[in-house]
């Protein structure tokens, strides 16, 4: 490719630097937010000589951001011509489980833009399921409308999630939201590249510097089935109702994420994700300065079916309260919280990136 050819030939990537040590999270977390300006963080280096790998990824890494953009805005336009127009609505496995003309139309106009720049790249859609080559270690995960039922009542907040895996980890993404309400519709477009940081209509966004629960205000999500999972949760939303400033429910987990890297609140946690719910927006939280693990504190992956993402200060004082509550549910519940599995998908979920 020539981005990587040029890429290589410009930076000579075979001089080796002295570069600063990795900073710990507690240490990153000392900064408090840096709104406004970049979020890109120091990562460790290896100490071999010659690095092309790194310099090619990062070459790669914002051209798929690029694709990213292009197909969540195609899918954005879509649900923008929509959004004030009557809806035909039909329901999936619940009666509150909407889909709309609306996100089978922005399903096909995001996958469009996709299969014209990657036609050897795996897609998992919510309403299409997966297709393309199931043996490349690339992995779109799109959310055509996140939030159906919001948008079906016209009601904040909704987008349109994209994002592109390597392995079982975003390295590109995008989240179109949706705010205001009926005729005055805006859209805050977040993006993130791996080792890129996050900005939000352009702009560099961080996470909040808040590092006191009292002083807090976190969101979560409830699925369609009113489980175990689903009752604890209801007992976790209200252990924070009494230790926060409050919790809120918005209804989409891409728009949760992205508050939380943009500092609007300083966590969100929910069970029961799929991949194209939590691919995009983890990248943002990321690389805006957040933490993502699972609900019980493990390493996250978007195949996991349970996320916590914080602003990193309040992220072990979440954990304190909802890891005992998700492990009871694995171990005495029989609540599984099983890898999400993507029928011929070839690459596992434990798959690293370089």
């Amino acid at each position: 490719m020539s981005a990587r050819t040029s890429c290589t030939m410009r930076t000579m990537c075979t001089m080796r630097t002295m570069t600063p040590r990795s900073r710990s999270r507690s240490e990153m977390a000392q900064d408090g937010p840096r709104i406004g300006r970049s979020t890109t963080h120091p990562r460790p280096r290896s100490d071999r000589r010659f690095r092309p790998t790194r310099c090619d990824a990062t070459s790669t890494y914002r051209e798929l951001q690029a694709v990213a953009e292009e197909a969540a805005r195609a899918g954005a336009a879509v649900v923008q011509e929509a959004v004030d127009k009557p809806r035909n609505i039909s329901s999936k496995s619940t009666s509150a489980d909407l889909v709309t003309e609306t996100d089978l139309a922005s399903e096909a106009a995001i996958l469009a833009v996709l299969r014209k720049h990657f036609p050897s790249h795996a897609i998992l859609g919510e309403e299409g399921g997966v297709t393309g080559d199931m043996n490349s270690e690339y992995l779109w995960c799109v959310d055509p409308l996140d939030g159906t039922t919001n948008f079906a009542h016209g009601y904040p907040s909704f987008a349109v999630l994209v994002a592109c895996c390597r392995h079982a980890t975003p390295v590109a993404s995008t989240v179109v939201e949706f705010a205001g309400g009926p005729g005055t519709w805006v859209q805050r477009v977040y993006t993130a590249r791996r080792n890129g940081g996050a900005t939000m209509n352009g702009v560099p966004i961080s996470v909040s510097g808040t590092r006191e629960l009292v002083q807090s205000l976190v969101t979560t999500g409830f699925g369609y089935d009113h489980d175990a999972a689903w009752l604890a949760n209801m007992g976790l939303f209200q252990t924070f109702t009494d230790v926060t400033r409050g919790v809120r429910r918005l209804g989409s987990a891409g728009v949760d994420m992205c508050h939380v890297a943009c500092g609007l609140v300083e966590a969100y946690w929910e069970p029961r994700l799929k991949p194209w719910d939590q691919a995009a927006g983890s990248l943002v939280v990321e690389e805006a300065g957040g933490t993502v693990t699972t609900m019980d504190g493990r390493a996250f992956s978007v195949f996991d079916r349970s996320v916590l993402v914080s602003n990193t200060h309040l992220h072990d004082q979440l954990l304190s309260v909802i890891e005992p509550v998700t492990t009871d549910l694995i171990a005495n519940k029989g609540v599984d919280f099983s890898p999400f599995k993507v029928q011929g998908y070839s690459v596992h979920a434990g798959a690293q990136l370089d």
